[in-house]
């Protein structure tokens, strides 16, 4: 993307001036010419104008994004709700840096269904291309283990290691048969007919939940009790019985509003939960939660959480219920109707059932808040303590840590492993196959790994993501002999970054720290030694069949 010249504060400020007071969508952007943040406007002038007079009234998060405006552009529109509309669309397809962007770090998971004869059900985190059928994806793995688990109890199917029909007629039934959570297939008690008649009650179960699961279930004992079927009437009636008991179980408030979110922000000093518990048939189905910085502005920061939690394909409910007031209340409510089709209330609850919801959200959030707290904590220390010891300007946030992993001098494979603020970033873990020569050579393994790794971000570091962010601090699992190797390559390539090795003992424990002059002692009782140590040992973990090495 090729750079734009910058326009200075002044200019900024003129051009603002001169926009019309008109609703519209407003884009700033880098010296990239990167969209780097959108917003709507009732008035275009006094809005965009706001941004580059005083900055005494900003924020942290304003003047920052301030300093990295070049040029803005604008599109007019009729109205402030086709401006929230566009806004939306905008921000979904740039991901602006300065927007709040929900991102679902936890990943998908499926309900996979095997295909053949005799269908098995689970919970699977990823799609195989392995001809089974998948249902989903949903946002949440914990519902999803639990609903099958759920659903393979009230149906009776197995969850065991068997394979069916291999293994039909050839055991004796488990446990799980005798306290009726199994029909024992593998004791031939049930026919292939009958046992795929019941997965498909188990799906319907699944995908339609307890309303859809009883209709069709009430339907097929009537049917069967009018035809004499007493045994299968009765097999029926006591799924419909379990049904009803897991549904009991699971309602947690009965909620007057069958189908609603509800939504809570709880702030501490420097970071935010955005807690949401999602309720369906009037029980419990799925909660989530997001850690973000402490927002400058509730009521606005509700605002552009509710755009991005609802960007994010999720279905929205006829009623959503917030522990506090959001801005553009109404525009909101007008956008998220035209998005479900029917009308959405956005309400503030102030008593009754609804309000204890809230407080429960709220109880959640900080929950959640004081768990990651914790964490931000310990690894905030270890990060200093480490920046500290290695005589680093600034904190580490991005490490990235290497090692290289051979078998008998052959299939030489390096890992890459990424740690953000202190914690495993999995998602950017890298492995490399090393092609530039045969035989066993680390050293130089590790000098053509860290050559490809660094003219990739040459390549790509005007996006700023994966290859293309520069790192704050280099990790190579060994000691100085890799550091020497790496050197010359990052000088080559002109890249500076701090770039240390990690050295163990005979024992194969984080020992020290590998720098260009000698080694700095690492002490056990410090914040940076487990930090270290833990790099080093997921490092180890990734790469496959890594020897250890001192």
């Amino acid at each position: 993307m090729p750079e734009i010249r910058p326009l200075t504060m002044r200019q900024l400020r003129e051009k603002a001036m001169r926009l019309p007071l008109s609703s519209g969508v407003y884009l700033m952007k880098d010296r990239h010419g990167k969209i780097i943040y959108v917003g709507k406007a009732k008035a275009l002038k006094n809005r965009v104008s706001q941004y580059f007079g005083s900055q005494r009234n900003h924020g942290i998060k304003v003047v920052r994004m301030v300093e990295h405006v070049a040029d803005f552009d604008y599109i007019l529109t009729d109205s402030e709700f086709e401006a929230l509309v566009l806004e939306c669309s905008l921000i979904k397809q740039y991901a602006p840096k300065y927007n709040i962007l929900l991102k679902d770090d936890k990943g998908y998971s499926y309900i996979r269904v095997s295909n053949d004869g005799w269908p098995m059900i689970s919970a699977v985190l990823q799609k195989a291309d392995d001809g089974a059928t998948y249902i989903g994806p949903y946002t949440s793995h914990f519902t999803v283990s639990n609903a099958v688990d759920e659903a393979l109890k009230i149906y009776r199917l197995p969850r065991c290691g068997k394979t069916f029909p291999r293994d039909v007629g050839k055991g004796r039934p488990c446990l799980n048969y005798f306290i009726k959570q199994c029909s024992a297939p593998c004791a031939g008690k049930i026919g292939e007919q009958e046992y795929r008649e019941t997965v498909e009650q188990a799906l319907l179960f699944l995908k339609g939940g307890t309303a859809d699961a009883l209709r069709d279930l009430e339907r097929r004992m009537t049917e069967a009790a009018d035809n004499l079927e007493f045994e299968k009437a009765a097999r029926l009636r006591d799924r419909i019985a379990a049904i009803k008991r897991s549904a009991d179980r699971q309602k947690v408030y009965s909620a007057a509003v069958e189908e609603q979110d509800v939504f809570a922000l709880v702030s501490e000093k420097e970071k935010s939960c955005f807690f949401v518990l999602r309720f369906g048939e009037g029980r419990l189905r799925e909660s989530e939660f997001f850690i973000i910085d402490t927002p400058e502005d509730a009521a606005e920061c509700r605002t552009e959480l509710l755009r991005s939690f609802y960007s994010m394909d999720r279905t929205v409910p006829p009623r959503i219920s917030l522990d506090g007031e959001m801005e553009d209340a109404e525009l909101m409510g007008r956008w998220l109707s035209e998005k479900a089709g029917r009308k959405v209330t956005i309400a503030v609850p102030q008593r009754g059932e609804q309000m204890q919801l809230v407080e429960l959200c709220r109880k959640n959030a900080a929950e959640k808040l004081m768990q990651a707290s914790g964490h931000v904590s310990r690894q905030a220390t270890a990060l200093r303590e480490l920046a500290q010891l290695l005589g680093l300007a600034d904190i580490p946030e991005y490490i990235e840590a290497y090692d290289i992993s051979h078998t008998a001098g052959s299939d030489n494979v390096a890992g890459m492993v990424v740690f953000r603020d202190g914690l495993p970033f999995k998602r950017a873990y890298k492995r490399f196959a090393i092609k530039g020569f045969t035989g066993q050579d680390d050293y130089a393994s590790m000098a053509e790994v860290l050559h490809r790794r660094f003219t990739h971000y040459l390549e790509e570091k005007d996006s700023g993501e994966g290859f293309g962010k520069l790192p704050d601090l280099i990790l190579l699992d060994g000691g100085q002999g890799q550091v020497h190797a790496v050197q010359p390559v990052l000088r080559e390539l002109g890249v500076s970054v701090p770039l240390f090795g990690m050295v163990k003992d005979s024992r194969h424990r984080t020992r020290a720290i590998a720098a260009d002059g000698g080694e700095i002692a690492l002490t056990s009782r410090r914040s940076a030694f487990t930090l270290v140590s833990e790099i080093q040992e997921e490092v180890h973990r990734f790469v496959p069949h890594a020897p250890k090495r001192s």
